[in-house]
């Protein structure tokens, strides 16, 4: 298990000596620091991370009628398989290793339900698959959050299965926002809450009776404190930037009710929204009232988003930045990228199709309303 090493009190020659290093490496690297001085004030290193359900979703969307549809099913569950999520899990577990975050957002904690006859894999849960491969390197992460979303199914799996008769094996998404918090002294929270937004996306699947169905999005969100100081965690997943208005009541529903709580606030998220101003309004609006972490890398492009859906690109091919750490009422000290190199030289070649972020913030000294 990764020591936590930011954070600790240091002697006075060891702050010296620590300032020289890290003048050093950021001379050489570019990568920020937190100053000596702020090391000796409370903080958290928060991690947000989308684990990417596996396989894209548009081809159900987009179908005309029942054979599209089916095929399209059937298409779907198959690349999530070739996805491995098993695979991808261990390297995700081996980030949060590595940077030891306090608090994790996850989105995209996806479970894919399989019934019938001879279904070629058995059903699997990613928050548990993940919870094996935290346990299996020794780390001590308790859920304390979980936002139910999505529901899409069950429908018709005609690929694989041992019966050539429509519907005798079918299938079953799930969708949620989930938050970790790693054992560690100190840390305590409590209250979790989760909730779905007002806005979302429907369908009407191109089935005989189909009843009309949402990829709903939603949020979870926990309070605590750490060594004293209140704070109030949140993760969520705005719909993508192809419906952009309902992204942008979802944003309006976050800001106005769950985003902000006791304390500190730290927001987590994929927000589908480009920094950079590009796709969609809601990264503005975020950013009217929430201080985006990154920020204190100055004019460093971050980019966090999207790798190929089948994950088979040999080179990193990340174009905007729409996974966020945002902060009001602490001070963000560094930030940094995880997720950003192959995890092996055959698919799946990314633990993800996003890079995820990790942020040390401080704490404020004052408890906010």
């Amino acid at each position: 298990m990764t020591r936590r090493v930011w954070g600790a009190p240091l002697s006075r020659p060891l702050l010296r000596a620590a300032a020289a290093f890290a003048a050093a490496v950021v001379l050489l690297t570019g990568a920020v620091a937190p100053a000596a001085a702020d090391r000796r004030e409370p903080s958290l290193r928060v991690m947000t991370r989308n684990l990417y359900l596996g396989a894209d979703l548009t081809p159900a969307l987009q179908a005309r009628n029942t054979p599209e549809f089916l095929g399209a099913v059937a298409s779907i569950y198959a690349a999530n398989q070739a996805t491995d999520f098993a695979a991808r899990a261990k390297a995700i577990a081996q980030e949060i290793d590595r940077t030891g975050p306090d608090l994790v957002g996850l989105q995209e904690v996806s479970g894919w339900q399989t019934s019938g006859p001879a279904t070629v894999a058995p059903s699997q849960d990613f928050l548990a698959v993940l919870q094996a491969a935290l346990a299996a390197r020794g780390l001590r992460y308790t859920v304390a959050a979980v936002s139910k979303n999505a529901v899409i199914g069950p429908v018709p799996l005609v690929s694989p299965c041992a019966s050539t008769t429509v519907g005798a094996c079918q299938l079953t998404f799930t969708d949620r926002d989930v938050i970790l918090v790693q054992d560690r002294r100190r840390l305590h929270w409590t209250k979790p809450r989760s909730g779905t937004y007002a806005a979302q996306l429907e369908f009407t699947p191109p089935l005989p009776g189909a009843p009309t169905l949402s990829f709903r999005r939603g949020w979870a969100s926990i309070d605590g404190k750490f060594r004293g100081r209140p704070f109030h965690f949140v993760t969520t997943h705005l719909e993508t930037s192809g419906f952009a208005k309902i992204q942008q009541d979802q944003a309006t529903e976050f800001l106005a009710g769950p985003a902000f709580g006791r304390g500190a606030d730290l927001v987590t998220g994929d927000f589908n929204s480009a920094a950079d101003g590009s796709s969609t309004p809601t990264y503005g609006l975020l950013t009217d009232r929430l201080r985006d972490a990154w920020s204190v890398r100055g004019r460093a492009p971050g980019y966090t988003c999207c790798h190929e859906p089948t994950l088979t690109d040999p080179r990193r091919r990340l174009s905007s930045r729409i996974d966020l750490i945002l902060v009001h009422g602490a001070k963000p000290l560094a930030a940094r990228r995880v997720g950003t190199r192959p995890i092996a030289t055959t698919p799946p070649r990314w633990a993800s199709d996003h890079a995820g972020v990790v942020a040390d913030v401080r704490l404020a000294k004052k408890r906010l309303s």
